[in-house]
């Protein structure tokens, strides 16, 4: 009763900020925790019914786990769990070492104008839509009128067929989905290391300590775990596809696919084509239960190592 009277009471002192998290906690519950019932619909055959969705649900046929043996029964079932994995590996070191760097960057820019003028233009491309990338991109690598291809016969080289060429988007993906995102990713690291306090800098140059030198040995171990917590989270989205990247920047081109194709696009050209949302739902739970277990396993090793860096 007391520990009730307790929590009471910390409610009611604390209501004014309860209040302020109330539209996030109402968005969670209606879009993140509420579809999870709809999780069931991994071990049923689903079928339409006239009397709407819960009608369906209820009278689909259960098969257990049918749905996932014939979601990595197929040829591909390799293919899109090894591009998944590497490319968001590749993602995780590469946009971390990218976000730091220009974070770091940025925040040795002396005059404010200037570094609101560089931030807002690398900020500006997370908020562009896939869509209007894809087209960008496409100016570049169009056969016939792409930028490209006109420097390249400019100079008595042969065009290239881009969506056609396998070989090349392992390194446009990588450049596309790092120019999208690294500026948004830089933004809590750049918050992180504007709060360091400036007398750790001034005795490092006290010391003697080069610009390298303060920031290997005073920026880097001070917002280290901002580096940790956020890598363990990304760790946790390591199944998870960025499905614009894959399918809007190739164009969804056939002779792509064993470079571009991951789960997520799988998963959706087998619903356009064949409608089975039990299978899509299966690959959505395989999904977000790796990468629970991901986070659990990556946090439990961060904890052995320092303790006071873990999420948990």
């Amino acid at each position: 009763m007391k520990r009730l009277k307790k929590f009471g009471r910390n409610l009611y002192s604390n209501r004014i900020w309860l209040l302020m998290t109330l539209p996030g906690l109402i968005w969670f519950a209606i879009f993140a925790y509420l579809p999870m019932f709809g999780q069931v619909i991994a071990f049923k055959d689903f079928r339409y019914d006239a009397d709407g969705f819960f009608a369906s649900v209820k009278n689909s046929d259960w098969v257990g786990f049918e749905n996932f043996r014939f979601l990595f029964s197929t040829n591909d079932a390799f293919i899109i769990t090894r591009n998944t994995v590497l490319y968001n590996l590749l993602f995780i070191v590469l946009g971390l070492i990218l976000a730091v760097g220009v974070a770091i960057i940025l925040s040795e820019i002396t005059k404010q104008k200037l570094a609101k003028v560089y931030q807002t233009g690398m900020l500006f491309p997370h908020f562009l839509s896939w869509v209007v990338v894809s087209y960008f991109v496409f100016t570049f690598l169009s056969m016939d009128r792409g930028m490209i291809n006109g420097f390249l016969e400019h100079f008595g080289f042969e065009a290239i067929s881009w969506y056609n060429e396998a070989s090349f988007w392992p390194y446009i993906l990588v450049a596309v989905s790092q120019w999208k995102g690294v500026g948004f990713s830089s933004i809590v690291y750049l918050a992180a290391i504007v709060g360091i306090d400036r007398s750790y800098y001034e005795a490092a140059m006290i010391d003697g300590a080069s610009k390298w030198q303060q920031i290997w040995h005073v920026t880097i171990p001070m917002i280290m775990p901002i580096i940790i917590i956020l890598t363990i989270l990304n760790i946790g989205n390591i199944f998870s596809a960025d499905f614009g990247l894959f399918y809007q920047i190739p164009r969804d081109s056939g002779p792509l696919y064993s470079v571009t194709n991951v789960i997520d696009t799988y998963v959706y050209r087998g619903l356009m084509t064949m409608g089975d949302i039990g299978m899509s739902t299966a690959a959505g739970l395989y999904q977000a239960t790796v990468g629970f277990v991901l986070i659990l396993i990556a946090n439990y090793i961060v904890r052995k190592v320092d303790e006071d860096n873990a999420l948990f």
